[in-house]
């Protein structure tokens, strides 16, 4: 007679946020410019047409998003959003679910500035000025493409916890 075997454990996957926080800096740029900046252009179309970006021309700003481990830097060139090798004059930080507050304006996103679940450093003034540009899109930023990628996002780091 013999014993029933113990059920086969697989190891569970890693996280999402360990996973991108291993794989980001090995992206090259030319890859991330790729994905990124067509979904960026796209989906601020509108804004950059009418010239309220404008204020980038000539200037970097750095996003970082510090829980995953992933900085952008964001330039304007030619009327369109671009990633830059550079760092930032200016960098916005914060944790992921906060850059989902902001993009989908779940919160308040001044209150998330005053609570300081999000920071500006470096260049106020032109923190500041990109705040005040995401923050002046009525229904939030994460419409279309982005605010799919987002959502999907979203659901993975949820496993995280």
């Amino acid at each position: 007679m013999s014993l029933p075997h113990p059920p086969l454990s697989l190891p569970r996957p890693p996280a999402p946020s360990r996973l991108i926080r291993a794989l980001d800096p090995r992206v090259p740029l030319g890859v991330k410019r790729r994905l990124v900046e067509p979904l960026l252009n796209r989906t601020f179309a509108e804004p950059l047409a009418e010239g309220e970006f404008d204020a980038l021309e000539g200037r970097r700003i750095s996003l970082t998003i510090e829980d995953l481990g992933v900085t952008l830097t964001l330039g304007l060139a030619d009327q369109r959003l671009v990633l830059c090798r550079e760092p930032g004059e200016a960098t916005i930080r914060g944790g992921w679910r906060e850059f989902l507050c902001l993009a989908t304006r779940r919160e308040d996103p001044d209150s998330l500035f005053f609570q300081r679940r999000l920071l500006i450093e470096g260049d106020t003034e032109l923190g500041l000025t990109v705040k005040n540009l995401l923050d002046g899109r009525e229904e939030g930023f994460a419409q279309g493409r982005l605010g799919e990628w987002l959502l999907r996002l979203e659901r993975l780091t949820t496993r995280d916890r």
